[in-house]
């Protein structure tokens, strides 16, 4: 029989060439779990304000992957040392660190499984591949978790500078056109180095650094944040606790059968079993827009209403303001909307509902940024600035948002 070649090449628009560094690698991305990757898009219902959003988790973890590859490379140049079994696994935990993000990511978290957060689910995906791979992810998973002693492989998974920033920053700007994302990820990569086991960047790469507090802080209020996708998500989670709320009155719901599971079950993290999980993994974005379609017909007029709000995206009004709305003016949208549509109090907050966002493009003491200055100091990036705003882009900025139907005159 002949041997298979798994030292594949894969061609990305944005890197270029990416290559497959191992067979175990290889054999990972094969995988049903990471396949199913390939249907869950990286930037949820985004794509409804910028059309060129359709990029997968499965496509940004390959990415991570590649730009891992080059800071091995990078730091190995520099004398660190890093052993194979190291690199493999920094390969590995990387490749799997978004596994257990589920439809339309952050919608699930808060309606179809109950706060089961996609990090917790990603472990237990680890966890399980690992059964299947005898144990040869033990370390991946070590790291992943921050448990390793050498806590420079874990701040390259997870840190305010790790490959998987450098890659969704770069990767969705691409895709969304949002040329203030696109950071340097090439030269951030070359600039990183490791003292007494934590990672640094050296002087000469404090403006990249800078750049990309930058443009994570404009990638933030101008695509993650934007009001439409901010409004398509809140009616995503309502569409999917009003089908889990009529599921628990006995109605009968047309959906697929995993996602008939999640509406009929109430799942915690206490009983995440992994029967739980392997109906989670058939879980993917074609089930939510498919039942929404079939929605779009149903009997219930809540539903049908907010499902057809997204398939046809015409979606509710959404205003963004510094400081907490009135309550006067809900309790105005609410009266409005009961007697346009004949619906009860409760069945009115489904149209009517207000919330807020945060946005912090620095966290300052948690896993900072240090700049290595020839003389060997290291300071925080924000003292090591000569720019006055890095200091206001480690304070927390909250806006405020209210939606409410629109009103045709």
């Amino acid at each position: 029989m002949k041997k298979r070649n798994k030292l594949k090449i894969l061609n990305d628009p944005i890197y270029g060439f990416i290559t497959i560094p191992n067979e175990q690698i290889f054999d990972l991305i094969e995988h049903k779990y990471f396949q199913r990757l390939r249907r869950i898009s990286q930037m949820g219902l985004s794509y409804l304000v910028y059309p060129g959003a359709h990029h997968t988790r499965f496509h940004h973890a390959l990415g991570c992957m590649h730009l891992m590859q080059k800071s091995v490379r990078v730091l190995r140049f520099k004398g660190v040392n890093i052993s194979e079994e190291e690199e493999n696994a920094l390969y590995v935990a990387i490749l799997l660190h978004d596994i257990g993000h589920g439809p339309f990511s952050h919608a699930m978290e808060h309606s179809i499984v109950n706060e089961v957060n996609h990090e917790s689910i990603s472990l237990m995906f680890m966890e399980q591949i690992n059964e299947e791979f005898n144990g040869s992810l033990t370390l991946a998973i070590q790291i992943f978790k921050g448990e390793y002693h050498r806590n420079f492989l874990h701040q390259l998974i997870s840190s305010q500078l790790d490959m998987d920033r450098l890659d969704y920053l770069k990767r969705d700007s691409f895709y969304t056109g949002v040329a203030e994302g696109n950071i340097n990820s090439e030269r951030l990569i070359t600039m990183l180095t490791v003292v007494n086991d934590e990672l640094v960047i050296e002087d000469k790469g404090i403006y990249s650094v800078e750049k990309f507090l930058l443009s994570r802080r404009l990638m933030y209020w101008q695509v993650y944040l934007h009001k439409t996708s901010l409004v398509a998500e809140n009616i995503l989670i309502r569409v999917l606790q009003r089908a889990k709320e009529l599921s628990n009155q006995g109605v009968s719901l047309k959906a697929s059968q995993a996602l008939t599971f999640f509406l009929q079950n109430k799942i915690i993290a206490e009983n995440f079993t992994p029967e739980v999980l392997s109906m989670f993994s058939k879980l993917d974005d074609y089930d939510i827009i498919w039942a929404m379609k079939e929605w779009t017909n149903s009997d219930d007029f809540i539903l049908r209403k907010l499902s057809k709000m997204i398939i046809e995206r015409d979606l509710l009004k959404v205003k963004i303001k510094n400081k907490p709305f009135g309550l006067d003016k809900k309790e105005n949208h609410i009266k409005k909307i009961k007697e346009k549509y004949k619906i009860s109090d409760q069945e009115a907050h489904y149209f009517v509902f207000e919330g807020s966002i945060s946005n912090q493009a620095y966290h300052q003491n948690k896993q900072n940024i240090n700049i290595l200055y020839k003389s060997g100091k290291i300071v925080d990036i924000v003292k090591a600035t000569d720019q006055f705003n890095l200091e206001a882009l480690s304070k927390p900025v909250t806006k405020y948002f209210m939606c409410h139907p629109k009103y045709k005159h």
